[in-house]
């Protein structure tokens, strides 16, 4: 390791913004959470560094983080793997970039590796072309979690245990299910809500019918991500 490097990680990059005639100011989302780095005359065509900063990439990257000044410079990037079916196609370029937005300002000043771990699962199933409702369920649902707010799985709005053999609707002014024998959300969106909270976006996707089910959980997650 070069003694210049004081820290190796993955990275993914959140912003890029043009600084003078070849440089580039990059926010970085990390396990350990967001960074600022500078980019010397990254912009340049025999830069070996600009192959690593690309959008929607996984990246390795190498940062000196300088005492003296409170800078962090890039020093090395390399790419591991680019999410190119992103760029293919608008629905989910649109949805990569909005992902990204939220989560650039949701783990400012945060260490919780759990927002690098979202964007990556998220990028993946994107790339690999997975249905964007349920990818964008998914996210929503963990990412409340991430901020604090987390839908009651377990009792309605009057603090009843929910039942297999009723129907619910969505409170969006308790933020709850309340028992209501024409509404639309079952066991099976309960079940499904459940799953994605607990276990990785990969397996939801497997659920059978998991697409049907996502209209009334994307719902409730735009919810709570208003709060």
């Amino acid at each position: 390791m070069s003694k210049n490097v004081d820290l190796k990680t993955d990275a993914i990059v959140l912003r890029r913004t043009n600084v003078g005639e070849a440089d580039r100011v990059i926010n970085l989302l990390t396990p350990g959470g967001k960074i600022t780095v500078s980019a010397k005359s990254v912009r340049r065509e025999k830069s070996r560094l600009a192959g690593g900063i690309e959008m929607f990439c996984l990246s390795r990257v190498g940062v000196h983080q300088s005492q003296k000044s409170g800078r962090n410079i890039l020093t090395s990037a390399k790419m591991v793997k680019f999410y190119k079916n992103i760029l293919g196609d608008i629905e989910r370029l649109e949805l990569a970039s909005e992902i990204l937005r939220q989560v650039s300002r949701a783990a400012e000043g945060i260490d919780d590796p759990g927002y690098f771990d979202l964007v990556r699962q998220c990028f993946e199933a994107l790339d690999n072309k997975s249905p964007t409702n349920v990818i964008s369920a998914w996210f929503l649902l963990n990412f409340a979690r991430l901020k604090g707010e987390q839908v009651n799985l377990i009792a309605d709005v009057e603090g009843e245990r929910l039942r297999s053999d009723e129907n619910y609707a969505w409170d969006s002014t308790e933020m709850a299910l309340r028992r209501f024998p024409a509404g639309k959300i079952s066991s099976n969106e309960i079940k499904a809500m459940r799953l994605m909270l607990s276990s990785s976006l990969e397996l939801a996707l497997r659920v059978k019918n998991i697409e049907a089910l996502t209209p009334e959980i994307l719902y409730i997650a735009k919810s709570l991500n208003q709060l």
